[in-house]
């Protein structure tokens, strides 16, 4: 009779773990299959209930299962996004392209010096100008100008247009 209930626990224990392993399959396939649908929801579902029962009560066996599993959730992560190329890798989620260095971005808008357009919108003190046929955010020295006057680029302070009255 002790055999049969030490052999029933352990297909017990054997069918949490299964349910554990499940769960963190349908996790790391998440991982591959942007957004939040039935493999994360049901993953999730299922490694709550697998490490809830396989701790069998006791909270220092649960905190350890959970641990494992979110380090093993952890490096499944870090593998789907460093070396596979899923569909995570080519989704809107993840940023694949790099800024453009801050001077570049400053010789570009250094061009509108000297340069002369109209507001878009009244700047009070900043607005919309179009110079050269280019919607501009612009700034004035503190000046309010109306929407239609002309306006001339006097300087470029990083990201910043200065303009005054034409």
């Amino acid at each position: 009779m002790t055999e049969l209930l030490t052999w029933a626990s352990s297909v017990g224990m054997a069918i949490w773990i299964a349910l554990i392993i499940i769960g963190y399959c349908l996790v790391v396939v998440e991982m591959f299959i942007p957004g939040f649908g039935v493999p994360g929801i049901s993953g999730l579902c299922c490694l709550i209930v697998g490490i809830f029962f396989a701790s069998g009560g006791s909270f220092q066996r649960g905190a350890l299962l959970t641990l494992i599993v979110a380090a093993l959730c952890g490096l499944a992560l870090f593998i789907s996004m460093r070396l596979a190329k899923g569909r995570l890798q080519k989704s809107r989620l993840v940023l694949n392209e790099t800024s453009s260095s801050p001077t570049s971005l400053q010789t570009d808008l250094n061009r509108y010096v000297g340069k002369s357009g109209v507001a878009q919108t009244p700047l009070r003190p900043a607005g919309v100008a179009e110079i050269e046929g280019q919607r501009v955010d612009v700034l004035t020295d503190g000046e309010f100008l109306e929407s239609g006057r002309s306006v001339v680029v006097t300087r470029v302070e990083g990201n910043s247009v200065f303009v005054r009255q034409a």
